[in-house]
């Protein structure tokens, strides 16, 4: 059995390397536009390609060589502030990756089990009666990155309905853990922590809105489900995966300031706040829960002390060299 992992790399793509090593023994296929850091596994079932999915011939010999059972397409462009400055290469990016797959499974006649993963940002503008958000909640989209994951979702379910493949799809909400990029809100809070207790910078953490409400599960969770999702999952349908819980980002922020070994001051900075921002989001996971069984494990308290602790070590091993 095998599986191929698209944005093998990234954030949540390096994370679901580590659940399949760990926890299956399937053979693990990896595409990533960019080089492989030390972030991915070293493994003897681990088989690494570097291409871009925007290519057809590239995503067919992929396809080719890892004959998958099962799909994980996490690879997109996922931050919103770039989908502003440039929407059309956040979407020709999202959207033509996947459409490439499609084309290439069909083309090969591969019965891959296909998770499409989608976001809640599809959701865009929630109205406080609308909380929390299920499936059936209207999609809004408010931003060009929520445009590109509303067309996978979609484009997804077409290929289900139009060619009979095996798609599931899901729309996580937030997930945080060590490996996200500072441009995410947890990250780039422990980033200026640990920062800032080596003396690399100013005892001063710059923040954006404070008083918005997300829903936030540990990475390592979130890839847990994410492989439910395929073995589970019902084909055609779309999954919701979030704690259930909104925790303000101020609370954030004064769980990590705990965790700090310095007195820090904290300042507003226009530069981070959004164009557009949902007050409150909170998932209603219970279709996903009931058809899987799964939960989220790891508390908040814990994913922040492990994302600082990974921040410090990077600290440290920059000043090494």
């Amino acid at each position: 059995m095998r599986a191929l992992v698209t944005g093998i790399t990234g954030f949540a793509g390096s994370h679901l390397a580590d659940y399949l090593l760990a926890h299956t023994e399937l053979e693990v296929f990896g595409i990533d536009l960019r080089g492989f850091p030390a972030s991915v596994p070293r493994s003897d079932r681990l088989h690494l390609c570097q291409g871009d999915l925007c290519d057809p011939d590239f995503v067919l010999s992929s396809l080719e060589e890892a004959q998958p059972q099962y799909l994980f397409h996490l690879a997109a462009q996922a931050f919103v502030p770039l989908s502003w400055e440039d929407p059309w290469g956040t979407l020709a990016n999202n959207i033509r990756g996947q459409l490439n797959l499609f084309q290439g499974i069909l083309r090969l006649g591969l019965r891959s089990r296909i998770l499409v993963v989608g976001s809640a940002d599809e959701y865009g503008m929630v109205h406080p009666e609308e909380l929390p958000i299920g499936e059936d909640t209207p999609l809004r989209p408010y931003n060009p990155y929520a445009v590109s994951k509303v067309v996978q979702d979609m484009l997804g379910y077409q290929y289900f309905a139009s060619h009979g493949l095996h798609v599931v799809r899901v729309r996580p909400f937030n997930h945080i853990g060590p490996r996200q990029s500072p441009g995410f809100v947890t990250a780039a809070f422990a980033k200026q922590i640990a920062g800032a207790e080596a003396g690399r910078n100013p005892p001063v953490v710059k923040v954006g809105n404070l008083e918005a409400k997300r829903d936030f599960t540990d990475v390592r969770d979130m890839v847990a489900a994410y492989y439910l999702a395929l073995s589970k999952g019902e084909p055609g349908e779309v999954y919701n995966i979030g704690s259930g819980i909104a925790r303000s980002i101020r609370e954030v922020l004064d769980i990590l300031l705990a965790e700090s070994k310095i007195e820090l001051t904290v300042q507003e900075d226009p530069t981070r706040l959004r164009l557009s921002e949902v007050p409150i989001v909170a998932c209603d996971s219970r279709k996903f829960r009931e058809r899987t069984g799964w939960e989220a494990r790891i508390p908040l308290e814990e994913s922040l002390r492990d994302i600082l602790n990974y921040w410090r070590e990077k600290v440290e091993k920059e000043e090494k060299w």
